[in-house]
């Protein structure tokens, strides 16, 4: 008679400490088998040198040791989770599979499929809140509406977050609990299809003084005063707990930017077709242009404005980009090029290392004028003023487009006059319809 377990599914939560789905498996009464999913639907529409995957895999690298110290083991499969899940009935008597909440589209038809195979077998499945501070209908307006404007948002969320403390979950002490069994295979990155790149990970660790420094730094590319901790957060790496006690002992500018990636996330969720369409739905009909020869200019960052140049060449080389020029970036595409949001977000969804859906597409239907609370459609950054104040000593510039002030540089692409009339025109006269 085989032994019954629990199983938790470790997705974007890649940490022992403070983990709020894996703390409640362990202490479930039943040993726990860790499994991590590989996802063949999400790989396969990666490049085979996407530094995503390799970070995933040293992240998982690292908790398959503490696992193995603890006696036990990481099940790592590769596939169609479904099948995963099929394959793990079969091995094992299971009980109930513990997870942490995903908010994504796909993520959550997932949980759905998985959820009606399991409760097939009689097998629970409890999913957490993690990755957030709130969710779902946690921050709502008094008719039980979600909120679509930020300040109003944010001044609830503060007030909740005021009156009570973050939990902090001791998921670290209980790894006794784990199902005591021998080390299961180790996954490397051919066994995927995938190779290691050159780009750097940066580290999760963030200093007190760069939060207290945040609000007058952070606008300047050039002084390196943002966290960087995007990708850690996007994977979970990092404790959104923690951080949050954190930033809200040390910095309310840094804070508020957590405000933003929680508001985005809800907005997903209450509003999923936010992936594919624009959230303010007469935005739909706006008559982009589309070239794809300009298109190919700002991928190549040879606009010839170059605070943007220098912002999507650093994308390029380092899966990184400042936050004020991600909205320099993209408020020229939509708006100096006419080109549709969702080709940018794509992009960036491409190459950002800390990509996430809900705040990318938050950020560029921002840009576009096309989301919630968004940037109104007759604002249209100046690259060349933006360059005046955040980037005066052409210093950031320098160093990503090193061609620039001699020959080889290219001159403007377009006017910004010309361009700036030409997307209020055409934003004004959509609108219209």
């Amino acid at each position: 008679m085989k032994e019954v377990i629990n199983i938790f599914w470790f997705r974007r939560d890649l940490r022992i400490k403070d983990n709020h789905g894996f703390c409640k498996a362990l202490l479930s009464g039943k040993p726990v088998l860790p499994i991590f999913i590989f996802d063949s639907t999400i790989l396969n529409d990666l490049d085979d040198d996407d530094p995503r995957v390799c970070f995933i895999l040293d992240e998982l690298n690292k908790l398959q040791e503490e696992f193995e110290r603890a006696g036990s083991s990481l099940w790592i499969y590769h596939g169609k989770p479904l099948n995963a899940f099929k394959r793990l009935l079969v091995e094992y008597d299971i009980d109930t599979v513990f997870t942490n909440r995903d908010y994504e589209p796909y993520a959550t038809e997932r949980d759905r499929t998985i959820g009606d195979l399991l409760r097939e077998e009689g097998i629970g499945l409890l999913d957490f809140k993690d990755q957030v501070i709130y969710d779902r209908d946690d921050i709502v307006k008094k008719d039980g509406k979600p909120y679509t404007v930020f300040t109003p948002y944010s001044k609830k969320w503060l007030e909740k977050l005021e009156l009570g403390c973050i939990e902090l979950f001791p998921s670290g002490k209980y790894l006794g609990n784990l199902l005591k069994t021998s080390p299961f295979k180790r996954f490397y990155l051919r066994d995927l299809g995938f190779r290691r790149t050159n780009i750097d990970i940066p580290p999760k660790n963030i200093s007190v003084s760069l939060l207290e420094d945040y609000k007058l730094k952070r606008d300047f590319p050039v002084l390196n005063a943002t966290s960087r901790l995007g990708i850690h957060l996007r994977f979970g790496t990092v404790s959104i707990r923690e951080l949050t006690l954190l930033a809200a002992k040390n910095s309310k500018s840094f804070l508020n930017e957590l405000i933003w990636r929680n508001f985005y996330m809800d907005i997903l969720w209450h509003f999923p077709h936010v992936e594919k369409l624009a959230f303010k739905k007469e935005y739909e009909f706006i008559p982009w242009l589309n070239s794809e020869k300009d298109f190919k200019k700002w991928c190549e960052g040879k606009t010839g404005y170059p605070l943007v140049d220098a912002g999507v060449r650093q994308l390029n080389q380092t899966g990184f980009m400042h936050n004020r020029l991600r909205m320099v970036t993209a408020s020229f595409l939509c708006k100096h090029l006419l080109i549709d949001w969702r080709w940018g977000e794509a992009y960036f969804a491409s190459k950002l290392l800390d990509y996430e859906l809900a705040s990318n597409n938050g950020g560029w239907q921002w840009a576009a004028g096309t989301g919630c609370d968004a940037a109104p459609y007759f604002r249209v950054f100046n690259p060349l003023l933006q360059q005046q104040k955040f980037d005066p000593e052409f210093e950031f510039i320098k160093k990503w487009v090193p061609e620039f002030g001699s020959s080889d540089y290219p001159k403007p692409m377009i006017d910004h006059k010309f361009a700036r009339e030409r997307a209020i025109n055409v934003y004004r006269s959509a609108l219209k319809k």
